[in-house]
Formats: C-alpha cells, structure tokens, sequence
C-alpha cells in the first residue's frame, strides 16, 4: 500500500481503462470464472461493515454476477445494517445508471416469505408482459425485425443474456407496432425493465435462518418457487450482541452459553436437502472461491428453490490472528474438517448421477488448534480447561461423524429406478 497522492497520476490511465471497459456488458472473460467475475463492476461497495467482515464479500461478488438484475429481500441483521443505514446503501447501480440491485427490508422474522412475495410479483408482471408480446406477434402490419425479436423473446425470456438481448430488440423496434397498435405498444414500453430475467435473492443471518425465521424459510424451500436464499452464516446472533443461535456448535461461548453450548449445531443444509427438489450448497470463499461462483452460478440457474449457507467469519468469534486473517480462517475451518463444502444439484438426477458432490478433501489439518484459535472457544478453555477440553473433543468426535456420512453420501451411486427396464 502506498498512500494515495503518489499514485493518482500514474494510475489514471488504468482507471480510465477499467472504466471504458469493465461493465456488465463486458466480454473480456467468461462472467462466471474466478477472474472474469472481478472483470464485472460490483454494485455493493463501501458498506461499512467491520473490518475484515465475512459477509460483505459474499454479496460483492452476487452483484458481480446478477447485480444489474438482482431483487434482495434483506433479514433484519448484520446484513440489513451494513446493507441500508440509512441515509445511505451500499448498493449502487451500473454504468448505465439505472440497473442495480433492488433492496428492501420488511421484519427480522419473514424476509423469507417477503421475497417470495416479491418474486411472486416478478413472476405474475413477466407472465402478463409475455401476453402482451404474443398480442403483439399476432398484430398484422409490424415488421419483420420486431415479429423476430417478439419471438426470439419468448422462446429465450428465461436465459438473462438473450432475453436482454431480445428485449433491447424489441424496443428498438417497437415503432412498428406503434404505428398500428398504439394503445398495445405502449403496454409493452411500459413493462419493459421486465424484459430481462430477475434474480430474486433473500439474505440473512444465522440467526434468522435457523432461528426465528426457519418456518419461513422452511415454507419457502417447500414452495417449489424459483428463489435463492443466502444464509451468511456467522454461528451466532451478532448483529444484537453475540447471543447463541441454534448454528452455534457445541462448546462455543455465547450469550446464553456462557459456559459453552451443550448441543450441536442444526445441519440446516441437510435439513433442506431431504426435500429433493431443493438446491443446496455449503461455502467458504476463504477455502475455494471457484467452488462459490460455481454454486451461484448454479443456485441462480436452478428453475426452483436454493438455499445457500456461506461461512462467515465474524468479531464477534474473536479470531486471535485478528480479522485481517477471516480469509485465512475460513480456508483452516474446512482443512479441519469444521466446515465442509458441498453441492446438492437436483438437476443432477436427471441425468442420472449422484446429486450430492462434496467439494473438499479429508481434513488435513488440527480442528483443535483451530478451535483454540478462537475466543468463543479458547476462553472457557482458559476459565474452565476441564469442560473445555470434554466439549472439544466430543465436538471433533462429532464433526469426524459428519465427514464420514457426507463422504458417504458423496460416493453412493445414482439410485434412481432404471428407465430401461
């Protein structure tokens, strides 16, 4: 780092570079690789989270992805503080000045059936402007080019690149339909930011998601509807003060578990999965950041249900390394076998594999001195060495469990009924 007025000079012609080039439009790389992805401009920016946040570079990288068409039903929370604090957003919207995401927040406890409200809405508006382009397609006298952009439309309004594309055709070309059907014409005008595919989006926290806001979360996975659900998942309460939430694990510290929690954590996303029909990953950008572009990019692809549960390095777990090193942790927590990285992919079936793919290797490294690593963990170790030490343990014993029945998951063959009989 070196402090800003030195380099403003030299760097102008980068930035000038960057801007003429860099957009959602831009094609110098595929959108959806590692680095092709930070070729997109972020629409989240300057969000004021604590520093060295895990959430925040997340939701960053969505915007890099979906932005320009992203709807986000916020949780109260973390997510919602750092994402609206009013007067201001972090949210921002494209060289075009017009497309970015869509924010809005309703109660800590329903976001979840608040933004299948608003991708209910998003889906009924798409159906009626579908209508009326197929009125227009019938209207005698327009031109060919409109009746071929008309078409190619509805045969492509689910793809977001060509239903742009197609959209962007159709408006230019609209005056022809104008010119014989006005009052239709200016229907469509009207309902033309509909041209381009949605992505609907629920964020939240740990708390909400596997707490007070799992019934709705619950319905919604069990809804069939095409919506994606981010848990940013930090293991405890901590936009209100670090309390326990049911994704604390055993023998963490925590407001109402002072003395270490005696349960385990929920498996939520295992929970989701018996459900079949519902798309599922665990993530850590810290440990692989192919493996969560390549998850959104199939959660948002996936005509259904998604849940995705992001490991969140927080303060409020009291990284002794300090959280200029929550990258660094997130990749330890899955080398010990603390987190593991997974994709559920029901379209999976279809083509007759396994839908389970675990996405990392056996640990390598040692879960406890991670844990001791940790305040949540390392202060009752220090107040209480006994407990600490019988928690620890049964929490590797347990977590051992979990990497061999995910491990046997992961390598159980397809075992769906064989159609050539």
């Amino acid at each position: 780092m070196k402090p800003l007025a030195t380099q403003m000079e030299d760097q102008k012609a980068n930035l000038a570079f960057a801007e003429a080039n860099i957009s959602s439009k831009s094609r110098l790389m595929d959108r959806f690789s590692l680095k092709g992805s930070q070729l997109q401009q972020p629409l989240h920016e300057f969000s004021g989270a604590c520093a060295g946040c895990g959430e925040t570079p997340y939701v960053k990288v969505l915007t890099q992805l979906f932005g320009e068409r992203m709807y986000i039903a916020n949780a109260t929370g973390c997510s919602s503080i750092w994402g609206a604090s009013s007067p201001t957003t972090p949210y921002t919207v494209n060289k075009e000045s017009h497309c970015g995401p869509a924010w809005g927040n309703s109660l800590f406890e329903d976001a979840a059936e608040y933004g299948l409200g608003i991708a209910s809405a998003v889906k009924q508006r798409r159906a009626k402007l579908a209508d009326l382009v197929k009125e227009g397609l019938e209207t005698e006298g327009i031109s060919a080019e409109l009746a071929s952009a008309m078409q190619s439309w509805l045969d492509n309004k689910d793809d977001a690149v060509l239903s742009e594309q197609y959209g962007d055709e159709i408006m230019a070309n609209l005056g022809s339909l104008d010119a014989v059907n006005c009052p239709l014409a200016d229907e469509i005008a009207d309902m033309q930011e509909h041209f381009v595919k949605k992505s609907c989006w629920v964020f939240g926290g740990d708390g909400w998601g596997y707490d007070i806001g799992y019934g709705g979360l619950d319905h919604v996975l069990a809804s069939g509807e095409d919506i994606n659900i981010l848990v940013l998942d930090t293991e405890v309460y901590s936009n209100t003060g670090g309390q326990a939430s049911k994704a604390t694990p055993l023998g963490a510290i925590a407001q109402f578990a002072a003395s270490g929690k005696r349960t385990g954590k929920k498996d939520l996303g295992r929970m989701a999965m018996t459900y079949g029909y519902v798309y599922v990953a665990s993530i850590s950008m810290g440990a692989n950041k192919q493996q969560v572009i390549k998850a959104f990019k199939e959660a948002e692809a996936y005509k259904g249900p998604s849940l995705i549960i992001a490991y969140a390095p927080c303060i409020n777990q009291g990284l002794r390394k300090g959280m200029g090193k929550s990258m660094e942790e997130a990749k330890m927590a899955v080398d010990t076998g603390y987190w593991k990285l997974y994709r559920y992919n029901p379209d999976l079936v279809k083509e007759r594999k396994n839908p389970f793919q675990l996405d990392c290797k056996a640990p390598t490294a040692d879960i406890q001195e991670f844990l001791l690593g940790e305040n949540r963990y390392a202060s009752l170790a220090k107040k209480d060495p006994a407990t600490s030490e019988a928690l620890r343990t049964n929490l590797a014993q347990a977590y051992a469990e979990r990497t061999a029945l995910y491990q046997q998951m992961a390598d159980m063959p397809y075992a769906g009924a064989d159609e050539t009989k």
